[in-house]
């Protein structure tokens, strides 16, 4: 199973946007801290960007942040990187013949909708302010 780490990447971006502004924020120093290639830091930005989570100009290295932190939530973020916006997916390929494969897809679609829909809930109660005050709290400790 492959698992996309676009969220956390995202949420990354901003969060050093955030702590480092006026300092050097290329895409360049941003993937150095992700660990990651700076194009891939640019995609994510253009897509933060295209969202209103991030003003970016192609060309200047002064990115900031669209909104203030205290109103850019996690499930903002999601929205604007991933594109199957479902966490949990159903195998669509199951024997219709049988009492189980027959009768999964539709029970697991209930739950996972339930799911998801709880998911998206708290991931809109969590903002850019929470997690990066968070990460500050915790470098404070080391």
């Amino acid at each position: 199973m492959k698992f996309s780490h676009r969220l956390s990447d995202a949420v990354h971006v901003l969060a050093f946007v955030m702590i480092y502004q006026g300092g050097d924020l290329s895409s360049g120093m941003i993937a150095e801290s992700i660990e990651a290639n700076p194009s891939m830091v640019r995609r994510l930005m253009a897509r933060l960007s295209k969202a209103g989570l991030l003003v970016s100009r192609a060309g200047s290295v002064d990115p900031k942040l669209g909104r203030p932190a205290n109103e850019i939530t996690l499930l903002d973020i999601y929205r604007s990187i991933e594109d199957n916006q479902r966490f949990l997916h159903i195998d669509e390929k199951t024997n219709p013949e049988c009492i189980v494969g027959g009768n999964i897809q539709a029970t697991l679609t209930e739950v996972y909708d339930e799911v998801q829909r709880a998911a998206e809930a708290k991931m809109a109660t969590v903002t850019l302010a929470d997690i990066t005050g968070d990460i500050l709290a915790r470098h404070a400790q080391r």
